[in-house]
């Protein structure tokens, strides 16, 4: 008779308790149950705490137990407001020098930065700085903008993408902690495109060029953008984070609002089966592809949802 090992070159190890830290794939005999169990990957969006008040077109980062979000539009213009998530409720931050929509953000909690947006009528050039507790003026961008993309951290900046009232441009900017320097363009003018990784490593993803939204995702090496691979759908005012080789976006508008979510893994996008329980543009999220925080939307939405993918227990059986 074939067994396990000759098929599979191993044994099941047989253990009394389900192991703690499981990996994805595992397999093993639970002696006590008298059960076989697998450790396959479970992807869910859940309910988490919710904004007070509302918001749309805001900036947010940081993780999913420390997450930050700076102005946007509260439902009755842009504010000047910023929250605080500890991984189960939101509270008050500090207040920013200036109420933005359309702004973009970069940094932890504790450290943090935003720029740009619209302090209407104008798009700004202003960035600011969070220690966890106060703002403070950072260096004027080059070229006011807003619906701007940010990736990296507060004095390793990159932000992308732009929209100056008329015209959808590729503007690239980092930041040094002290000042903005103007670098090579994106392939493709974006606006309203979700942004990941460093300021070194950074990736454009979707967004509107100006005449249509896209599926397009671009890579940039310290220097220059690349093309990488497309999204599996198009879609403009959606959010996102993570790494170059491990990021995520969520929600959007592909011609109506999206709950949907893909993950990119530095060269290929994969729809994931996990959707957003309210699908919704022009919010915000943050953290990585195990433990992701999506919150804010169009309009002025106090919902947040927070994802995980973790390797979990399940019992094998025969149906």
């Amino acid at each position: 008779m074939a067994t396990y090992k000759g098929i599979s070159g191993f044994n099941i190890k047989s253990l009394a308790t389900d192991p703690s830290n499981l990996l994805e794939g595992e397999i093993w005999y639970n002696s006590t149950s008298g059960t076989l169990k697998v450790a396959p990957l479970v992807r869910a969006w859940a309910s988490g705490g919710a904004l007070s008040p509302g918001i749309e077109g805001t900036a947010g980062c940081g993780i999913q137990t420390a997450a930050l979000m700076a102005a946007g539009n509260n439902g009755s213009g842009a504010t000047d407001a910023s929250q605080e998530y500890n991984g189960s409720s939101w509270t008050a931050g500090g207040t920013m020098a200036t109420a933005a929509t359309g702004n973009a953000a970069a940094g932890i909690l504790t450290a943090a930065i935003t720029m740009g947006g619209e302090p209407m009528p104008t798009r700004s050039t202003l960035s600011e700085e969070y220690n966890g507790s106060a703002w403070t003026a950072g260096g004027a961008l080059n070229n006011g903008r807003a619906m701007g993309a940010g990736a990296g951290t507060q004095t390793a900046t990159l932000f992308f993408g732009a929209f100056d009232g008329s015209t959808t441009y590729a503007y690239t900017e980092s930041y040094n902690g002290a000042s903005w320097t103007s670098e090579n363009t994106l392939t493709t003018p974006t606006r309203q495109l979700a942004g990941a990784g460093t300021a070194t490593a950074g990736l454009a993803a979707a967004g509107y060029n100006g005449t249509a939204i896209t599926a397009v995702s671009e890579e940039y090496n310290g220097t220059s953008w690349t093309a990488g691979n497309s999204l599996n759908t198009a879609r403009s005012k959606l959010s996102g984070d993570g790494l170059q080789t491990a990021a995520f976006v969520v929600g959007g508008d592909t011609g109506s609002a999206s709950a949907a979510m893909e993950e990119y893994d530095g060269t290929d996008w994969t729809t994931s089966p996990a959707s957003l329980g309210t699908a919704r543009a022009t919010l915000a999220a943050a953290g990585t592809t195990t433990l992701a925080l999506a919150f804010g939307g169009d309009p002025a939405m106090t919902n947040t949802e927070e994802y995980t993918a973790a390797a979990t227990a399940q019992t094998v059986t025969t149906s």
